[in-house]
């Protein structure tokens, strides 16, 4: 069986990605912040396969020093990885001008200092091994400025330069990368919000196309992935 690594997954598009691969019988890899809400994860998910691996470990991807405990767990559990989504991240609302201090440093660590620690920690191996697909999860808020976007835009502005240039540098490796942009979609951010469900796209709509990406030929890479609900951004 295959292995994929989702951080961020107890829960929202990280849960319903994690869904997706193990019902394709993928052995897994999860963290999430919150040991409670990844435990109960991680039951659910087994009992749609109980034949695969789950390896759960509570991590706050902003520290480096956890996400390094993480790869190390990963690797001691498993031989190699096939695939590796970049899922969490943390979204603040605000304005450049008045924003809370620090926000920009918070939301950098968990959105792009995250993937780029966790994908530096489980590149060596992927590249021994000539293969692996890599996906970052980004947002439409890092394509264009977004309303109260403030620095959780920013953060994924530089989370789409790092992705990019990892396209690139991993090509002589066999490895590919993908860039996931989704609009609003379903999960806790968007409770109380107001917005009708059926306004918002279903996580397992962005599931259903990260797996598709990663179920096509060595010979096919996409390269990024937009997706907005039909009536358009919120």
């Amino acid at each position: 069986m295959k292995v994929a690594v989702i951080s961020g997954a107890s829960k929202g598009l990280g849960f319903a990605i994690a869904e997706k691969f193990i019902r394709e019988n993928y052995h897994l890899a999860i963290c999430s912040r919150q040991e409670n809400e990844l435990k109960a994860a991680a039951d659910k998910l087994q009992a749609l396969n109980p034949q695969s691996c789950i390896l759960a470990i509570p991590c706050d991807l902003s520290d480096k020093n956890e996400v390094e405990r993480f790869a190390r767990q990963i690797q001691k559990t498993f031989t190699d990885i096939d695939v590796l989504v970049n899922n969490a991240g943390r979204f603040l609302q605000g304005r450049l001008y008045d924003e809370a201090e620090g926000q920009l440093e918070t939301l950098l660590a968990t959105n792009l200092l995250s993937a780029y620690h966790l994908t530096r920690a489980l590149l060596p191996e992927m590249m021994k091994k000539k293969s692996g697909h890599i996906f970052n999860i980004s947002s439409v808020a890092g394509l264009k400025p977004y309303a109260m976007g403030g620095s959780y835009s920013i953060s994924k502005f530089a989370l789409q330069g790092f992705s990019q240039n990892l396209r690139q540098e991993l090509i002589p490796f066999g490895i590919k990368v993908t860039t996931v942009n989704p609009g609003a979609t379903l999960s806790d951010s968007w409770k109380g919000s107001g917005v009708a469900e059926e306004r918002i796209m279903k996580a397992s709509d962005v599931a259903e196309l990260i797996y598709t990406s990663a179920a096509l030929s060595p010979q096919a890479c996409v390269e990024d992935i937009v997706l907005r609900p039909l009536l358009g951004d919120l």
